[in-house]
This record gives C-alpha cells, sequence and structure tokens, in this order.
C-alpha cells in the first residue's frame, strides 16, 4: 500500500475484498432464491425480515472489528508490530465476549424483536425457527469478521476471499441438499449458514495461527487489558454505535414494510439481497481507502495517501453508476429469480426503481468516510452518518411517510437520505482539507 503505483495498489486489494463480499453475497441470496422458488413467498419474507434483525444485532461488533482494523493498518505502517499483536489479541478477546453476548440476547428475544417491528402473523414461525439457529452460530461470525480484519489491514485480503469462497460454496452445496432435497424450508437455511461458517471461522484461524509472526495469532495471548481494550474502543466504538444505529432506523424501515402483508415483504425482501450485490462493493471500497490512508499516513506518505483517496472515490462512483443502469434495465428478470408471483414481483420492481438510481451518492459517502477514517477521526463520519442514515430516517418515517398511501412512502426514505449524507460528506471532506486536518491522529 505504501509503494508503487496506486490505482495497481488499490485495485489489487480491492477485488479480493469485493469478490469475498460478493461470495458472501452469493450465498446470502441463494438462501433467498432456494426459500422463495422451492417453499413460498411467506418462507422468503421469513428470510427477509430475520436478516433485518440479525442486522441490528451483529451491527456493533462489526463497528468494533472495523476500528481495531484501523489501529493495525496505522501500527502496520509504522512497523510498530508489537502494538500490532496487543491489538490484534485484545481484538479477539472483545470479540470472544460479544459473540457469546449476541448469541443468547438474539435466541432468548428474538420473538421479542419480531414483534416490534410488527411481522406478519403468517411467517412468524418461520423467523423465529430461522433467528434461533443463526444466533446459534454468531461466535464462529464474530470470530470470522475480526480475523478478516487483520488480514485486511496488513494488506492481505486474499487469504479471507479464499475462505469466503470455500464457505460460501459449501453453503450452496447445503442449501440445495436440506431445503430441495430434504426439504427443510427455512430450517435448513439457517443450518447450512451456520455451518458454513463455522468451517469459514476454523480455515481463517489455522491460516492466522501459522501466519508471519508479525501478525500471528496465538490463542494463549488472546487478552482483555484495559489500555489496549481502551484504544480499540476509542477508535472502533464511533462506527459501532454508527453501524447499531442506523440498523435501528433500518429496522423501522422494515417494520413499515411488514404493514403492507407477506407479499410486500417477499418483494422487499428479494431486492434488498440484490441490493447486496452494489452495497458490498460500495462498503470495500470504503475500507480499502481506510486501509491505504491508514497505512501511508502511518508511514509518513501524506500525498500519497491523498492521491489513493481521490482513486478510490472515482472508483466507487463508476461501480455504482454500472450497477443502476444493469438494475433497471433488469427489473423484472431480477426480482422473478426468487419468486415470480406477480404482487411479489410488484414490489421488488417498486424498490429497485425508488433506490437502484440514487447508489452512487451512497457510493460516494461511504468513499468519502473510509478515507477520514483512516486518519484516525472516526468521530466525523459518525456523526454525518448516523444523521443522514438514521436520525433523518427516523423523522421522515414518523412525519413524511404516513403522508403516502402506498408503500413509496417507506421507499422514498433512502434517496433522498443519500442525498442528505452526500452534501453533508461531501463538505466536511472540503473542510478538513482546508484546515489542513488529513494527518494522523497523534493518539492512534
Amino acid at each position: 500500500m505504501t509503494e508503487g503505483n496506486i490505482l495497481k495498489s488499490i485495485i489489487l486489494y480491492s477485488i479480493p475484498l469485493i469478490f469475498g463480499n460478493l461470495m458472501q453475497q452469493l450465498y446470502n441470496t441463494f438462501d433467498s432464491f432456494i426459500v422463495g422458488q422451492f417453499v413460498d413467498e411467506n418462507a422468503l419474507a421469513a428470510v427477509g425480515v430475520s436478516g433485518s434483525i440479525s442486522f441490528f444485532l451483529v451491527a456493533f461488533y462489526l463497528g468494533a472489528s472495523s476500528g481495531a482494523g484501523i489501529l493495525i493498518s496505522q501500527f502496520y505502517g509504522a512497523k510498530k508490530y508489537d502494538e500490532l499483536q496487543r491489538v490484534t489479541h485484545n481484538m479477539l478477546g472483545i470479540g470472544i465476549l460479544l459473540g457469546v453476548a449476541i448469541t443468547i440476547i438474539g435466541m432468548i428475544f428474538c420473538p421479542v424483536f419480531l414483534g416490534w417491528i410488527g411481522t406478519p402473523e403468517e411467517v412468524m414461525g418461520d423467523a423465529i425457527v430461522y433467528l434461533r439457529i443463526f444466533f446459534g452460530g454468531m461466535l464462529f461470525q464474530v470470530i470470522y469478521n475480526m480475523l478478516a480484519a487483520v488480514l485486511n489491514a496488513v494488506g492481505n485480503s486474499m487469504s479471507s476471499l479464499l475462505y469466503l469462497v470455500i464457505s460460501s460454496v459449501l453453503n450452496i452445496i447445503l442449501d440445495a441438499l436440506l431445503i430441495c432435497v430434504f426439504h427443510m424450508g427455512v430450517e435448513g437455511a439457517a443450518i447450512a449458514t451456520v455451518v458454513s461458517q463455522g468451517v469459514c471461522c476454523i480455515l481463517i484461524l489455522r491460516r492466522l495461527m501459522n501466519a508471519d509472526p508479525v501478525y500471528r495469532v496465538s490463542l494463549e495471548k488472546i487478552e482483555l487489558n484495559g489500555h489496549y481494550c481502551k484504544k480499540i474502543v476509542a477508535v472502533g466504538f464511533p462506527a459501532a454505535v454508527q453501524n447499531a444505529v442506523i440498523s435501528f432506523s433500518s429496522l423501522l424501515i422494515q417494520a413499515g414494510v411488514n404493514s403492507y402483508g407477506p407479499k410486500a415483504v417477499a418483494g422487499f425482501t428479494a431486492y434488498m439481497k440484490v441490493d447486496g450485490f452494489d452495497i458490498l462493493p460500495i462498503l470495500s471500497f470504503s475500507l480499502a481507502a481506510t486501509t491505504f490512508v491508514g497505512q501511508n499516513l502511518g508511514a509518513g506518505e501524506t500525498k500519497r495517501a491523498a492521491k489513493g483517496a481521490l482513486v478510490i472515490v472515482v472508483l466507487n462512483v463508476i461501480y455504482t453508476a454500472m450497477m443502476s443502469i444493469v438494475m433497471l434495465t433488469f427489473d423484472e428478470q431480477i426480482i422473478s429469480i426468487f419468486n415470480t408471483e406477480p404482487t411479489v414481483v410488484h414490489y421488488g420492481v417498486m424498490c429497485i426503481w425508488a433506490l437502484a438510481p440514487y447508489y452512487v451518492l451512497l457510493g460516494l459517502i461511504h468513499s468519502l468516510a473510509g478515507c477520514i477514517r483512516g486518519t484516525g477521526n472516526t468521530v466525523g463520519p459518525m456523526v454525518i452518518i448516523l444523521f443522514s442514515l438514521c436520525i433523518y430516517r427516523v423523522v421522515w418515517m414518523w412525519t413524511v411517510r404516513p403522508m403516502f398511501s402506498d408503500m413509496n412512502g417507506v421507499l422514498l426514505t433512502y434517496p433522498t437520505s443519500f442525498a442528505v449524507g452526500a452534501i453533508l460528506m461531501g463538505g466536511y471532506t472540503l473542510y478538513l482539507i482546508r484546515k489542513k486536518s488529513f494527518s494522523i491522529k497523534k493518539k492512534a
């Protein structure tokens, strides 16, 4: 990251991340495809509402791992390997605690959470079954994401990609076997996900236990040291809170969709599975920005960090524009992959036209946020994203949405919040440039 051609470095780092995320989204999408085609639209809706609940509970640890990744990338760039080791093993200690806590909370309270968002009675039973199995394997998911954050932070995104590919293929095979052959419905989809995540976790743990000594993981070194835990929390907490609060606003939107019945939920679910193919590459470029800027500032390469940031913003905008064109051109065909019931397809197409044209704005938001986080400034992006992608949406759902008679009142929450976020993040970036604030935070 700190030498050679900037565009080449970014692309070589980003492609495995993007492909890995797409593979992860592929097996999530395959779950919905199998359930929607071989069970029914109620089962498809159950997987959808389960996803909104699960993201709400896992969002916090994803933010914590991203915070630790920022520290690791900076220490790696500065060649402070002892500090890198301590952060890595304290991050794992925090991850294990969070994983156990999320498992217990999710398995016990999932019926309560589903009731809060007005889950239709027709899908409640399947959603509870899916969530309890999913949360039973939560520790696998937490540990994998923590370890992947280590590999990504030191620039080795190819290894985590390999394990995701293996996990995705296994998940697809198990989906087909458990749902199509043994007719296990949403229970089979959940078991397939947990087993594949378990295999992925074991493989990446084995890889890091035999890695370069600079970032090697040793189980006996896992700890909860107050000093290093505070460092991780200081950088990761803003992103963790951001993720958790944004997921809360997503719950409100899911509740709004739920009020239109199971077919609307099924159509929305079908769209959101495709939506991941837009969102995850956007987030991959954002992580690339954080790592690139963090490593180069850690190495004192300020101009290189700025050039790389610009390259990533341009790449993200180009990608989102291309995906929007594809989705708008093949709208009905895309939704029909999951379910061919006309009402379900109608709602899915409605979602595409309400959201897809505006993902360029979302790409701009996350690219700039990733660049700013790479400097160690995680609070500024957190505040802007919380306001635009959460508080604004909550206010919209409570005030503007009731003025609409159809689901467009819910869906328009997305593009308007994208516009607000892009304006604020762009303005904040210009402010930092003028103040010459794009330098590494001393405390990091």
